[in-house]
C-alpha cells in the first residue's frame, strides 16, 4: 500500500484535521515538513482532501458520508471559528420557528466578523460584545455543537438586523420586527418567549 493510501486510511475516520495532524502522522515515515505540504497540495488537487479553510481539512470520504447531517454542518461551524455558536436564522430554523430558506449558516462569535465559503457551504460569523456572548447550549449527538437557545437566537437576529436595536424604543417595535421577519414566536415555548422579552427589556432598559 502506498504512503498516500496509508495516510488517508488513518485520516478518514476524523471529522476534520489540521496540517499539524498530518505532520504528526507523517513522523512515523520520517517525512520532512516540505514533503507534507506537497502531499496536502496533491491530495487537495486529487480531491482526496477537502479544505474548510487554510489549514483545516477533511477526507472526501468522511465529508460525503456526513454532508447531509445538519449536526455535522453546525459542528464544523463551531470548529472553523472558535469560540462561536450557531444562532439567528440558522438556529431558528433548527428549532422550527422560521420557515424562510437561508443558505448561509449564521453564527455568533467573540472574535471578528468573517465569512468562510467552502465545499460544506457558506458560514457567516457575526461579532458580538462579550457581555452578550451567552445563552447557548451544547447539543450532544454524533457531532456535538453549540447553538443559541431559541430566545437568544431571536435576540441575536434582531440585534444584528437593527444594528444593536438602533431605532427600537419599545416592545411594540420589537413585535413589529418579528412579524415582518415572519418568525412564528407563538410556537416558542413560554419560558423561551419570556426569556426573550426579558433580555430585550434589559438591553433597552425599559
Amino acid at each position: 500500500m502506498k504512503y498516500r493510501e496509508i495516510l488517508i486510511s488513518q485520516l478518514k475516520s476524523l471529522p476534520y484535521f489540521s496540517k499539524e495532524t498530518v505532520v504528526l502522522l507523517s513522523k512515523q515515515y520520517d517525512l520532512k515538513p516540505a514533503t507534507v505540504d506537497s502531499y496536502i497540495s496533491r491530495s487537495l488537487a486529487r480531491k482526496d482532501f477537502i479544505a474548510f479553510k487554510n489549514g483545516l481539512y477533511v477526507t472526501a470520504d468522511f465529508y460525503y458520508q456526513n454532508a447531509g447531517d445538519i449536526s455535522y454542518t453546525f459542528y464544523l461551524a463551531n470548529i472553523m471559528c472558535p469560540p462561536s455558536y450557531v444562532s439567528s436564522w440558522s438556529a431558528l430554523q433548527y428549532y422550527e420557528l422560521a420557515t424562510e430558506a437561508i443558505g448561509t449558516v449564521t453564527s455568533v462569535t467573540a472574535k471578528i466578523t468573517r465569512i468562510h465559503n467552502n465545499r460544506a457551504g457558506s458560514f457567516s460569523y457575526q461579532f458580538i460584545k462579550k457581555n452578550l456572548f451567552s445563552d447557548f447550549t451544547l447539543i450532544r449527538g454524533k457531532f456535538d455543537f453549540f447553538i443559541a437557545t431559541p430566545a437568544k437566537a431571536l435576540f441575536d437576529l434582531i440585534y444584528f438586523k437593527t444594528h444593536a436595536f438602533r431605532g427600537i424604543r419599545d416592545i411594540a417595535a420589537v413585535d413589529g420586527m418579528i412579524d415582518s421577519l415572519r418568525i412564528d414566536i407563538a410556537e416558542m415555548e413560554t419560558k423561551e418567549r419570556d426569556a426573550f422579552y426579558t433580555k430585550v427589556k434589559k438591553y433597552l432598559s425599559i
